[in-house]
């Protein structure tokens, strides 16, 4: 449809990722603002020292749109399952990684960046899910969403891990009479200072909620950010997400994130504990 609407703003490159970001900073560099779409892992994995070099060391106007952020194509195995990129993209510096927690915060966010000063990957999940975001929700780079107000307890999370943690909240509040707060950032890096500032020294328990592994991803910015700025508070954080290993085992996303751990349940069974 891109194609057919404006083929003159479309570029079809192929199996050539170092290439198109290469592409993608020379364009940049003569005043245009690229889209470069692909399958995340070859967006991140693949052209790293691009992305690096010719991207972040010039702070580009270049958006990255990475697809199936995460598990979502488990059927392919571990050659096609973004599970590190968030670590990946948040070693870069001048780097904005978002990762919208539905289409309406994805359509809002997006808008956002096309004027947006230097590079920003965009982490898609697959698409389809529940909307949670309001369509009058005012959504900005940089900008959390508290999506349910905590008593003790709190889910910090990203993407459509958001999903799970407010389903978990409502079932804790009507089974066991436990008040989870969800707090979402669409913005995994810059973090949102300020929702963070104010609702970190308030709960008791947090428990950070992410589709990557655990090393240097979303949690440990998270435990990063508390060490730094509240540091008596950091013992109070657990973390949840993919362990540091390759998923071993095929079938769909839900089963995988399933095998991992990564379900509702286990988000309930770590408030109770």
């Amino acid at each position: 449809d891109f194609k057919k609407k404006m083929p003159k703003r479309f570029f079809m490159e192929g199996v050539s990722e170092q290439s198109i970001i290469g592409l993608s900073a020379g364009l940049a560099l003569e005043g245009f603002k690229p889209y470069v779409n692909t399958i995340a892992t070859f967006i991140t994995r693949r052209c790293f020292e691009q992305v690096a070099i010719d991207l972040c060391l010039h702070n580009l106007p270049v958006k990255l749109i990475g697809n199936g952020g995460g598990l979502v194509y488990a059927p392919l195995g571990p050659t096609h399952q973004a599970i590190e990129d968030i670590s990946i993209m948040r070693a870069l510096p001048n780097m904005t990684i978002i990762a919208p927690c539905d289409a309406v915060e994805m359509k809002k966010l997006v808008r956002k960046t096309v004027n947006y000063k230097g590079p920003v990957y965009i982490r898609l999940a697959r698409g389809g899910d529940k909307i949670i975001t309001k369509s009058s929700e005012n959504i900005n780079l940089g900008q959390g969403s508290l999506k349910v107000t905590p008593d003790e307890h709190l889910f910090i999370t990203t993407g459509v891990m958001t999903q799970l943690a407010i389903e978990a909240s409502e079932i804790l509040i009507k089974k066991h009479k436990i008040k989870c707060g969800v707090i979402h950032l669409g913005t995994i890096k810059p973090l949102d200072k300020q929702i963070l500032s104010k609702w970190i020294p308030k709960v008791k328990k947090i428990i950070t909620v992410e589709e990557n592994v655990l090393m240097g991803g979303f949690g440990s910015s998270i435990l990063e950010f508390t060490n730094d700025n509240f540091p008596e508070h950091s013992s109070k954080i657990s973390r949840i997400g993919l362990q540091d290993s390759f998923i071993e085992n095929y079938g769909n996303q839900d089963s995988l994130l399933k095998n991992n751990n990564l379900t509702v349940e286990n988000l309930i069974n770590k408030i109770l504990n």
